[in-house]
């Protein structure tokens, strides 16, 4: 048995853990900015508990120190039918989920943005009562960050973090985004893209499908996509088909995420499900934004873009991997105007 102290017994531990991570993970340049990206972290239809693997993925986010975390949606369990669940149903599922998610990352300072989910917060109007208590639930859980557009605050909105531009789109029903969000997104990028160097977008359901058995759950919706591209908006970050996958398509990358919670599916092309993972963007000052992904709960192990499908084609169009496609400068970094 060791004669170490407690304290310096834990401390080596520690230090063993943080250089395993580090060794796959390494720091950025000092002039980086660090996002780790989560998505549907959510069980079965009511559950209050959720994975050990989503909490000791949470504990080595917060191991990095990234600058950003960002949720692409299905936080909690709701948009059950049969029977509704009850308010305080959705009350005790938030807070599971903050005890679990929210908190962790409130004590360690790292400022978590958020998006609604279909199980989170649905504009369908069956659900209206939880997407009343999303909102309830993140107007006391605002990150600290410079808002640039917080009127619609937490469904979309905008904020900057050093020289990136983030903005949540509100994406929970198939089909194309409504016409009064995407007239906000037009000026507000009208407005302001050109003061960052960055632009990174992000909403629950993608423009394109990723994944077997919801080719159909997206937007499709290509007037959005035009709005992207025409204010340079290089990266567009989506949850809802848990599985990472980085695709290119006429200068966007479009990045679905792979879940934390339950459900891993299997990605169009592809005959197994996608591992559980976060994904990481490494941001620099100047070129483009590096995406990668770690298979949670450890984060030790990046995904190996090779073995992921050379392309997805779907009727709505072709997303190819993003390592066969010379990435420019804009594709997540654009200039200043």
């Amino acid at each position: 048995m060791s004669t170490e102290p407690r304290p310096v017994r834990r401390f080596r531990a520690f230090a063993c853990a943080l250089a395993s991570l580090l060794a796959v993970w390494p720091l950025a340049a000092p002039a980086a900015l660090r996002v780790a990206v989560i998505s549907d972290l959510n069980g079965s239809y009511g559950s209050t508990t959720y994975d050990p693997a989503v909490a000791h993925a949470v504990r080595r986010i917060i191991e990095l120190r990234p600058d950003l975390v960002i949720s692409t949606g299905d936080m909690v369990a709701g948009q059950q039918l049969h029977p509704p669940l009850t308010s305080a149903a959705v009350a005790a599922m938030w807070t599971s989920f903050h005890a679990t998610v929210t908190a962790p990352l409130e004590s360690a300072r790292i400022p978590l943005a958020v998006t609604p989910g279909n199980h989170d917060a649905s504009a369908y109007e069956a659900f209206v009562h939880e997407r009343e208590a999303y909102g309830r639930e993140w107007l006391r859980h605002r990150p600290r960050v410079e808002w640039v557009d917080d009127a619609k605050y937490p469904f979309h909105y905008a904020f900057s973090l050093g020289d990136v531009l983030f903005v949540s789109l509100d994406v929970t029903r198939v089909g194309a985004v409504g016409a009064d969000q995407k007239r906000w997104l037009d000026a507000l990028l009208e407005r302001e893209a050109g003061r960052y160097a960055h632009r990174v977008v992000f909403s629950h359901l993608p423009v394109y499908p990723f994944t077997r058995g919801r080719e159909t759950e997206v937007t499709a919706d290509h007037e959005l996509e035009d709005i992207l591209r025409r204010h340079g908006v290089g990266l567009y970050l989506s949850g809802h088909h848990h599985a990472f996958y980085p695709g290119y398509r006429d200068g966007i990358r479009f990045v679905s995420q792979a879940c934390l919670g339950a459900g891993p599916r299997a990605l169009l092309g592809s005959a197994r499900h996608a591992p559980r993972a976060v994904t990481v963007l490494e941001i620099p000052d100047q070129g483009a934004i590096v995406v990668r992904a770690f298979e949670a709960p450890g984060l030790t192990r990046e995904i190996d873009r090779r073995g992921l499908p050379r392309s997805i084609t779907s009727r709505y169009g072709t997303l190819v991997r993003d390592d066969l496609h010379t990435v420019p400068a804009h594709a997540g970094a654009a200039g200043r105007d």
